[in-house]
């Protein structure tokens, strides 16, 4: 085996990393996961993950943990409601029966960021995450790398994967090709026990997801298993919007200012989620790397995820390009396939760019129609032409 007797560095620890690190394991791998994170228990935000049959869901598979997802994935969290700006409902998923279908393409269960990631760190030998490891810099010496961290901590490994997200610290040592910026900016928020803080929202989610549209705005809000909900505002707005808009995020009052007016046109029910005074509030303008990008194999460097493939989030794909990035590479690892561990890797990368170029075009095509004055039509056809 390729990898045999060499120490794999992964660095970042969320879905795409730490599946990484379990399907190397099984495999015999020696393999440390170098985590920002101070612990396993500092609190994961975010929305819910929709796993995808092909990608995540076969990942869980290969890594043999779907006994563990079907323990913990939230049963009719993937309803959908498509509403208009005024709170209208045109498509309503809870109206029907609800079909739990493992196997079926159409089927994409969901499961909230913080139990997924328990069932894959629980998936792992002891030690294998280095918490409170947030990379600093990483040296070439000989053939192995030095990483050195915040905490002054260092490590040397002989392979090292980036795994760590949009901002990442590998992938300079792999690519200067830098993303590009959507066009959107999006700003998440959460709302904690959301029946008492937003029960209007609360009661139009029903346990699942909505999707509003209006004046080319979106808002995005996700059920949390919980009781809290997730949700995201889209706008077209410049790149530097977030540093010229003079907003403090950290400050409500000024956010809940800036939603009425940038959403005038929209009900005053939308307002509940701003209105909850210990919520947090992260704007995020979102980049995607070259649909074309590609680059020259290193020896013993590679990445996954959004650290190799950013896009903004209006597929879906995002952990699930994650995960199956994760076996795609510990298969070429850990083949016979390859001379080096470098043909591995151009392998990998090669099939992994070409996948990206046409996730992505999707992704840019969703966040160009779903941010259009004819969005709400657009999703409405699309869901109308899913066979019933």
């Amino acid at each position: 085996m390729l990898i045999k007797d060499k120490k794999i560095a992964i660095v970042g620890g969320g879905p795409g990393g730490l599946t990484l690190a379990r399907l190397l394991q099984m495999k015999g791998a020696d393999v440390k996961v170098y985590e920002r994170d101070a612990n396993r228990n500092v609190r994961v935000q975010g929305a819910t993950l929709d796993l995808h049959l092909e990608s995540g869901l076969r990942a869980l598979e290969e890594a043999g943990l779907m006994n563990a997802f079907k323990a913990n994935y939230r049963p009719g969290a993937d309803r959908i409601r498509v509403l208009d700006e005024h709170a209208k409902i045109f498509y309503d998923q809870h109206a029907g029966e609800s079909i739990e279908a493992f196997g079926e393409e159409w089927f994409r269960p969901e499961i909230d960021r913080g139990p997924l990631r328990e069932i894959l760190l629980d998936s792992l030998q002891a030690d294998t995450v280095v918490w409170d490891s947030h990379i600093l810099s990483l040296e070439p010496i000989a053939n192995t790398w030095k990483l050195v961290f915040q905490n002054g901590n260092i490590a040397i490994a002989d392979i090292v994967i980036g795994a760590d997200g949009a901002n990442s610290k590998i992938r300079p040592f792999i690519t200067p090709i830098k993303p590009f910026y959507s066009g959107i900016t999006a700003l998440e928020g959460n709302v904690y026990d959301s029946a008492k803080n937003a029960p209007k929202i609360h009661e139009l989610l029903k346990g699942g997801k909505i999707f509003a549209f209006g004046d080319a705005k979106t808002l995005i809000v996700s059920a949390k298993g919980d009781g809290s909900l997730a949700f995201y505002t889209g706008c077209k707005m410049d790149a530097t919007w977030v540093k010229d808009s003079g907003i403090d995020f950290t400050d409500n009052k000024q956010v809940l200012d800036w939603f009425k007016n940038e959403y005038a046109a929209w009900d005053a029910i939308w307002q509940e989620l701003f209105e909850y005074d210990k919520g947090y509030f992260i704007p995020r303008p979102l980049y995607c790397m070259p649909l074309d990008q590609t680059w020259d194999a290193k020896a013993n460097i590679t990445m996954l995820g959004d650290a190799a493939h950013l896009m903004p989030p209006y597929a879906g794909e995002g952990v699930n390009m994650a995960m199956l990035d994760a076996v795609e590479l510990s298969e070429a690892l850990t083949t016979s396939a390859y001379p080096t561990i470098q043909s591995a890797i151009a392998h990998y990368e090669k099939q992994m760019c070409l996948r990206f170029a046409e996730v992505a075009q999707e992704t840019l095509n969703n966040t160009d129609w779903m941010h259009s004055p004819n969005g709400l039509q657009i999703m409405l056809d699309m869901f109308n032409e899913i066979p019933s």
